[in-house]
């Protein structure tokens, strides 16, 4: 039975596309559209820009002129260096939200909207963030417990402990997020369409991919843009495909994307950004380390005594640290995404599918086919979308 929604074809049984597919649609840009993705994909490095600088900025404040005289004021009032540590952490990322909420309207909410984007209400919107900062501050108060408990018990070597901690807590999470986290923000259900799920399931079978199922993915209730993911590891492995892509593209065209996807299992890149990830993390944990004992002074630094006020310098360290790696990130991350594109060309055969599929993403992401090279470097996981069809010759 075909998906609901797959869009219905046209009244006019002569302009009637395949069955179940949706109706034939301009995928180039006009030059209208063009220029407004380009508007779009500058307001979008900007924002970044301003984010990363905010974020930078606030915590350089917070850990040097902030951190002390508060920890010296709730030492006076709260009985324990645990309770200490949780009101500073609770104070330092209640006020940065407060500073940071501006920003993140105008990039989340507004230019959003201006673009024609976003399809949710403020309270919507509102809603969604909230969502997403209490499960930051979640995740958060149990990263910086852990890290003070390894600082009190493990000492020395708390930043190899830190390491192999973080690198188990990424394992357990990428299991854990298809089923238990992006549900919290998205509708997923089982994707019903027979034609799709056999052309799916025949490229898993050939390609030696054990998936758990294929899924749609309510996007629209939130955005017009379109995506698709493989998520999960071991048995949660699935495919999620966006409505907003299953309304808009043909069933070849979704078949290059699933290959796509299906590349990366191929080719083995989330053990391989694991791995790296663990590599990442030792040198980033070693560098705060590093970093602590000259602020402290070397004199006097001992992990085992690690004071409370320590925490948002230590925060700053990673912070400044995950900003310098993004581009190294991203370098690889563009390299494993030209391997998929080249997978699925080879795999499927649809090239013309496939220019297809990337040029409506473009258009429907406003999506600059070929963005200033200065937002690829710093930000661009994925290849300019000009790139990637001049790649299919």
């Amino acid at each position: 039975m075909a998906d609901a929604t797959i869009v219905q074809p046209p009244d006019n049984p002569q302009d009637q596309p395949q069955s179940g597919e949706p109706p034939p649609e301009p995928t180039e840009m006009s030059p209208t559209e063009l220029v407004e993705a380009k508007q779009y994909g500058r307001w979008q490095l900007w924002l970044d820009l301003a984010d990363a600088a905010l974020d930078v900025v606030y915590l350089s404040v917070f850990a040097l002129l902030v951190a002390v005289p508060l920890d010296a004021w709730l030492a006076h009032r709260l009985p324990s260096d645990l309770l200490r540590l949780l009101a500073l952490y609770g104070a330092m990322i209640g006020l940065h939200e407060c500073v940071s909420f501006p920003l993140a309207w105008f990039s989340g909410y507004t230019v959003e909207h201006r673009f024609g984007l976003s399809r949710q209400s403020f309270a919507g919107w509102l809603y969604r963030h909230a969502k997403r900062f209490a499960l930051a501050v979640v995740f958060g108060t149990v990263m910086v417990l852990a890290l003070y408990a390894l600082f009190w018990h493990v000492g020395a070597w708390w930043w190899l402990a830190a390491a192999v901690a973080f690198f188990l807590v990424s394992v357990v999470l990428g299991q854990l997020a298809p089923v238990l986290i992006l549900p919290l923000f998205y509708k997923i259900e089982k994707l019903e369409h027979e034609e799709l799920a056999a052309r799916v399931g025949a490229l898993a079978r050939e390609s030696g991919l054990s998936i758990e199922g294929v899924y749609r993915m309510v996007l629209s209730d939130e955005t017009a843009k379109a995506n698709a993911m493989l998520a999960g590891l071991g048995r949660t492995r699935r495919v999620l495909l966006g409505d907003t892509l299953l309304d808009r593209f043909t069933l070849d065209e979704i078949e290059v994307v699933f290959a796509h996807e299906i590349g990366h299992h191929v080719y083995r890149h989330i053990p391989k950004l694991m791995a790296v990830g663990f590599l990442y993390s030792l040198a980033g944990f070693w560098l705060c380390d590093r970093a602590l004992a000259v602020w402290i002074g070397p004199a006097v630094y001992d992990p085992h005594t690690m004071p409370v006020y320590a925490m948002p310098m230590l925060m700053l360290v990673l912070a400044v640290f995950s900003l310098v790696l993004v581009p190294l990130q991203n370098v690889m991350s563009r390299r494993f995404e030209r391997q998929c594109d080249r997978f699925a060309l080879t795999r499927t055969g649809l090239r013309d599918a496939y220019v297809s599929a990337f040029r409506k993403l473009s258009k429907l992401n406003k999506d600059d086919p070929d963005p200033p090279r200065l937002a690829v470097i710093l930000f661009h996981s994925h290849p300019p979308i000009a790139e990637r069809i001049a790649a299919a010759g």
